[in-house]
């Protein structure tokens, strides 16, 4: 399996898609939130909730039920592992990287790009200007370190903590979803 972490702007998503079309892979993101709300009958925008910055010890999950937040973040990390089970698999986002750590089955990587590449990007996505746009990808940047953080314990985030990492500066996606794809192959060297 492949999980692939991107910062935003670095065209992770789009890359996790080729390489899956390319390998003949499910790829899966959402789902994640999707199958683990479905799992314990808790709606998926609570479950998603559990992954922001601004959670509180506990969600109300259902009409006045009330979840700890830590326990739907374990939710959240047995689905990543459950979902991984299957094989066959390109998983982006969800941090699954580090939910998956200690797994020889894992290709860990990561998407990205220098601020002003993303900036650009994003700016042009969601036709922002570009000082809005540099605003919003810091933002994301400090929730993506947040969010490791929370669920991980990670402090500072490495390229060392992952066995490939491409940057899409001049890379175009489908050429690193090629050396992604070759990378996971049982044949490569």
């Amino acid at each position: 399996m492949i999980c692939i972490s991107h910062a935003d702007g670095a065209e992770g998503q789009a890359v996790g898609e080729l390489v899956a079309t390319k390998l003949g892979y499910r790829y899966v993101d959402d789902a994640i939130i999707t199958d683990a709300a479905r799992g314990r009958g808790l709606f998926p925008e609570s479950v998603s909730y559990a992954e922001g910055a601004k959670a509180k010890r506990s969600i109300e999950v259902d009409f006045g039920r009330v979840e700890k937040t830590e326990d739907l973040r374990d939710l959240i990390r047995a689905t990543i592992h459950e979902t991984a089970d299957g094989g066959n698999i390109v998983i982006v986002a969800h941090a699954a990287s580090y939910a998956l750590t200690g797994r020889d089955d894992v290709l860990r990587v990561l998407v990205t790009a220098p601020v002003a590449t993303r900036a650009g990007r994003v700016a042009v996505a969601d036709a922002l200007d570009p000082k809005n746009a540099s605003r919003r990808l810091a933002e994301s940047d400090k929730g993506r370190a947040v969010y490791l953080q929370r669920f991980y314990g990670i402090k500072t985030e490495r390229p060392t903590d992952y066995d490939l990492v491409i940057n899409t500066e001049r890379l175009a996606a489908q050429d690193a979803a090629a050396l992604i794809a070759s990378a996971a192959s049982p044949t490569a060297p």
